[in-house]
């Protein structure tokens, strides 16, 4: 039988402490090799999806630079549409197929403003993004592989919702510490084990100094 949502796969580089990213928000853990791997990676899925705070802090492009292949449709969550105008998302969809998912709560204002790009105006949720209803929508529209680039609030939506099939993370060499920098998954977090996310190693292989570990969830 086939899913009613795309397969979701969750990638991140971290540090050996499980840090996504500093207390000031440096994320360039990741190697030249390691970066070439994940847009190899970004080239075999139909889609790629990040936060709002992640827009914020890289201004990421989202894009296949250091492979072979097609971009994937870009979509970003960002329930109140506040996205800049001057980012690098908004000033490449003409190029590149790019949905906003905000919520019912978004402005009238906001939402204007983003109809006034060339990209695509997803309202999905009342006053928060509902990711289960997302992801049938984004399946109705031939969606089938789905990868999760997000921060540490982005991806417990996701583990919280029973949302993620795999989970591809490179270990890199270093030790951020820090309360405040940013962990793999933020979030309240799960009270109990019995209620975590149980994960089944599926593969282990070195790339000189980092590790890449692929999971599946179970």
């Amino acid at each position: 039988m086939e899913k009613s949502r795309p397969h979701v796969i969750l990638s991140a580089g971290l540090s050996l402490d499980g840090k996504i990213a500093t207390r000031t928000g440096d994320s360039k853990l990741s190697s030249k090799k390691d970066i070439v791997r994940v847009h190899k990676l970004r080239a075999r899925v139909d889609a790629i999806l990040v936060g709002k705070r992640t827009m914020m802090i890289d201004d990421p492009s989202l894009t296949v630079k250091y492979a072979k292949g097609k971009n994937p449709i870009r979509i970003i969550l960002d329930s109140k549409g506040s996205i800049k105008p001057d980012s690098k998302i908004v000033k490449t969809c003409r190029k590149t197929p790019t949905i906003i998912v905000v919520s019912e709560k978004i402005s009238k204002r906001n939402f204007s403003r983003l109809q006034s790009y060339n990209l695509e105006v997803l309202k999905c949720g009342q006053t928060r993004i509902d990711l289960k209803k997302l992801l049938q929508i984004l399946r109705s529209k031939n969606i089938k592989k789905l990868l999760v680039e997000g921060g540490g609030t982005t991806n417990w939506s996701f583990f919280k919702e029973k949302l993620v099939d795999e989970v591809i993370v490179t270990l890199t060499p270093f030790i951020l510490g820090g309360k405040d920098a940013t962990s793999l998954v933020q979030g309240e977090g799960f009270a109990k084990i019995s209620q975590a996310c149980s994960l089944t190693l599926k593969k282990v292989y070195r790339m000189k100094n980092e590790l890449i570990l692929r999971y599946t969830t179970s």
